[in-house]
């Protein structure tokens, strides 16, 4: 890759500077994991309409319409970090079900979500694991059964991120489930979370929220026009939207704000009158963390070139989930010990830096270690795909 900026992409650069300076009056306030507030909706329009989001999504869709352009997506990233500005939206429905929409969805089930997901309209929640399949999600057996038009839905999904606050579930069920193997016969249906039969129940994490929950589905009825892809190749739809999943959970640029705001916290924390930057344990530990992240945004980099030229980046793309997990636990684990004796206060404390947002970001952090394939499975993945080592062997059937 030529990283050499032109004059055009200098001028660009000058573009979304001059953007940001502008339009500091309308960055929207953090929200967490809920339904987007108007401010934010606004901000996410007004990024769109500037090619600063969906930027190349076919306005047919609602997105910008841009061609793919790997330096100016790294000079719109570059640039909103430094001037600290919220990015656009990021979430379930707009990172992973859009562009599993745009590759695998029907032209209508392009044109009816695509755009409204997009302008934050619609919230989204994802229904694939359940208590007895997890890490080995094929083995799920929530229950699609065929009953004229529709689908009757059973089962049970756990730790369904937004549930609470969600318009909308892509959810796997188990449409044939006489197919010859665990992978076939499973459908990917989308159907609005209001449907009668849906039970929602929050599950409380060390962070004091819920962010997670059990979902409850009793006599659903889906229509069969909802599946998204072949009926019975949902495994196949699924694996594309995981392939998105890791990637927003593995976002560099996100990694690189953290570690901006990290090197700003060390500069104004002090122990015994010195900045703790200047201090060489943790200067060190800092530097070392930075170099994992510019070799995080560097790799990711990478990945868009292949994906610009049609390449399968193979390998490549399965490390960066484990990868972004890690480190940003690292981080976080840092900002806190920067703190001291204050990375201790969470809540309400009026001690609190940042009204305890480091501390919430290590605990939930360690949890994404776990969510969307452990670690543990992560690294079996690419050991069997990326490295193509033999599969563990499966302990013997009991006589």
């Amino acid at each position: 890759m030529d990283l050499t900026y032109s004059d055009e992409h200098e001028a660009f650069r000058r573009e979304v500077r001059a953007f940001l300076a502008a339009n500091k009056e309308h960055y929207p306030k953090p929200f967490g994991v809920n339904r987007p507030p108007d401010d934010a909706r606004a901000w996410q329009r007004r990024l769109i309409e500037h090619g600063y989001a969906a930027r190349t999504i076919p306005e047919i869709y609602g997105g910008f319409g841009a061609e793919p352009d790997i330096l100016k997506s790294h000079i719109i990233a570059e640039e909103f970090s430094r001037a600290k500005a919220p990015w656009g939206l990021v979430s379930q429905g707009i990172s992973m079900l859009v562009p599993t929409l745009l590759e695998m969805g029907s032209e209508e089930q392009k044109r009816r979500w695509i755009p409204p997901t997009l302008r934050g309209e619609i919230v989204w929640c994802q229904g694939y694991s359940e208590p007895g399949a997890g890490s080995d999600l094929a083995s799920l057996s929530t229950s699609a059964v065929e009953d004229g038009d529709d689908f009757i839905i059973n089962g049970q999904k756990i730790w369904t991120t937004t549930a609470h606050a969600a318009d909308m579930i892509f959810c796997l069920v188990r449409t044939e489930p006489d197919a010859p193997n665990k992978y076939l016969g499973i459908s990917y249906l989308i159907f609005p979370m209001d449907t009668p039969g849906i039970e929602i129940r929050p599950l409380m994490t060390m962070t004091g929220n819920a962010e997670f929950n059990e979902v409850f589905f009793t006599d659903v009825r889906v229509p069969k026009s909802q599946v998204v892809g072949a009926r019975g190749q949902g495994w196949t739809v699924s694996n594309a939207t995981l392939k998105h999943e890791r990637g927003m959970m593995g976002d560099p640029n996100a990694s690189a704000a953290r570690m901006n705001s990290i090197l700003q916290l060390m500069g104004e924390e002090t122990l015994d009158g010195m900045r703790v930057i200047d201090m060489p344990v943790f200067r060190d530990r800092a530097m070392r963390l930075q170099g994992k992240v510019l070799a995080m945004q560097y790799h990711g980099m990478r990945l868009l070139t292949m994906q610009a030229n049609r390449q399968d980046p193979g390998l490549a793309r399965l490390i960066v989930k484990l990868q972004a997990c890690e480190i940003n636990h690292q981080l976080a684990a840092l900002a806190v010990d920067v703190m001291g004796e204050m990375g201790l206060l969470y809540h309400d404390s009026p001690l609190s830096r940042s009204h305890g947002v480091w501390q919430k970001r290590y605990m939930f952090d360690l949890a994404m270690i776990i969510g969307g394939g452990t670690a543990q499975i992560q690294k079996n993945l690419i050991a069997e795909r990326g490295l193509g080592l033999p599969r563990e062997p499966k302990l013997a059937k009991a006589k």
